[in-house]
């Protein structure tokens, strides 16, 4: 299984970033073998709109089972959700502890986005 987790650093070490579209990185973790490999998000940093749109379909395109993240709004849902992504909201902390809940079962899946539309 691949989870995308957004990221404030190209490392475990990290922080889960809070802001989904907008995050400096999402690090692309394979449950089956315990590797992750590094996809920065630079295009969505500054844009003035569609961020979440652009970066579901960037984590999309990486095969993604499961999603990770602080929050995610209601477009990103919309793209994420129906490609059977599970989402996982309202995390902070390091990516490793987040990554180690998962695999336990210990996260609650989203079933809606849970912030607004152009949330900074």
């Amino acid at each position: 299984m691949k989870i995308a987790v957004s990221s404030s650093a190209p490392n475990l070490e990290s922080s889960v970033d809070l802001r989904f579209g907008r995050a400096k990185y999402f690090i692309i973790y394979d449950t089956n073998d315990n590797t992750f490999y590094v996809i920065d998000n630079i295009q969505n940093l500054e844009a003035a709109q569609g961020a979440g749109v652009q970066a579901a379909q960037h984590v999309l395109n990486e095969n993604i089972d499961a999603l990770i993240t602080g929050h995610c709004g209601p477009k990103a849902f919309k793209i994420l959700s129906p490609a059977g992504v599970k989402i996982f909201t309202g995390l902070d902390g390091a990516i490793k502890e987040n990554i180690e809940k998962f695999k336990n079962n210990k996260l609650k899946e989203a079933l809606k986005a849970d912030v607004e539309s152009h949330w900074v």
